[in-house]
């Protein structure tokens, strides 16, 4: 089931959020402080792309470092992301069919706003590994 909700995903509304996180993880990694952060929006495009079977769990030894990130981020890339979510969650929900995806869409803007400190790990396993 979670592969025939991932192709439907991935044709209404993932590989679009896949590609805006990919160019804003090229566009921060242009500098070299801005590469963790491009990191991070490659990892969350890939949970963007195929999130069903995957949840997002708080690391514990994620620490201030995190927390600044997460700042830095919702300044530069977290809130366009976010209202990239909105936007596509609104769309999805004017059709039955796509109000789950639209629900999916909202559970992602979380960590589209503060994505450092947070890991992605199966759903049969929703803990975090370190």
């Amino acid at each position: 089931m979670k592969t025939i909700l991932n192709i439907i995903w991935l044709v209404l509304s993932g590989f679009w959020l896949f590609l805006a996180y990919l160019l804003a993880g090229v566009l921060l990694c242009i500098t070299i402080i801005g590469i963790p952060f491009g990191i991070a929006a490659f990892r969350i495009g890939v949970y963007a792309l195929w999130p069903f079977g995957y949840t997002t769990v708080e690391r514990r030894d994620a620490g201030a470092p995190s927390c600044v990130g997460n700042v830095l981020w919702l300044v530069l890339a977290g809130w366009w992301l976010a209202l990239a979510h909105i936007t596509t969650g609104i769309a999805l929900c004017l059709t039955i069919i796509g109000i789950p995806f639209g629900i999916a869409n909202f559970k992602l803007i979380p960590v589209s706003l503060l994505p450092l400190g947070r890991e992605i790990v199966p759903t049969d396993q929703p803990f975090a590994t370190r």
